[in-house]
């Protein structure tokens, strides 16, 4: 992992316009984004089609396809990253469900066909999205820290800094949270 001056030093080069402080920052970034997406890839079936380099290739692109990235330090620049993957779990677990249902139909043998979720995990993240989505209409604050937590694998003491709260009010939400979620997703998934 980098030091952190090193990374918030080039955040701040990209926030006054210099677009090479990006190619930059990348590099330096790479190997942490890497180890969150294995992290996150874990919770997923084992012979998974996305892997976490290939999840770590899509974050990289959204962010080259947005004009304007602008987080102040390293832990805006993970939360950042931590929603790009949330977004890109779901669009694929979105996509999974629309071909089942016929959406987007190409013919391809048979031999050629590799399911990246099963239909009880594309399920599964669709519910847990669904219900983070309502969590954050009922608490902002828990459904940030799920964010932060669960998709971008930061720690107690990195979520508290990011959104300027104490590591204590983090873990309540994070409790309150995962009990909340664990109630909703529970029993609603297909299967």
């Amino acid at each position: 992992m980098q030091e952190p001056g090193t990374i918030t030093r080039w955040l701040r080069q990209l926030q006054e316009g210099d677009t090479s402080a990006f190619d930059a920052l990348i590099p330096l970034m790479y190997e942490e984004l890497h180890l969150i997406a294995q992290q996150r890839l874990k919770r997923e079936r084992a012979n998974h089609t996305l892997g976490a380099t290939a999840l770590v290739n899509e974050v990289y692109l959204k962010f080259v396809n947005q004009q304007q990235i602008t987080p102040a330090d390293r832990g805006e620049f993970m939360a950042v990253a931590s929603q790009s993957m949330r977004n890109i779990l779901v669009d694929y677990a979105r996509t999974k469900k629309r071909q089942k249902r016929g959406g987007e139909q190409m013919k391809v043998s048979l031999e050629t066909v590799e399911a990246f979720l099963s239909d009880r995990e594309a399920d599964e993240v669709l519910v847990l999205d669904g219900a983070l989505a309502r969590l954050a209409a009922i608490d902002e604050r828990a459904g940030q820290v799920v964010q932060y937590r669960f998709f971008g694998g930061l720690t107690l003491d990195e979520t508290a800094e990011i959104m300027g709260i104490s590591k204590r009010s983090v873990q309540r939400c994070w409790n309150t949270a995962k009990a909340w979620l664990r109630k909703e997703v529970v029993g609603k998934v297909e299967g």
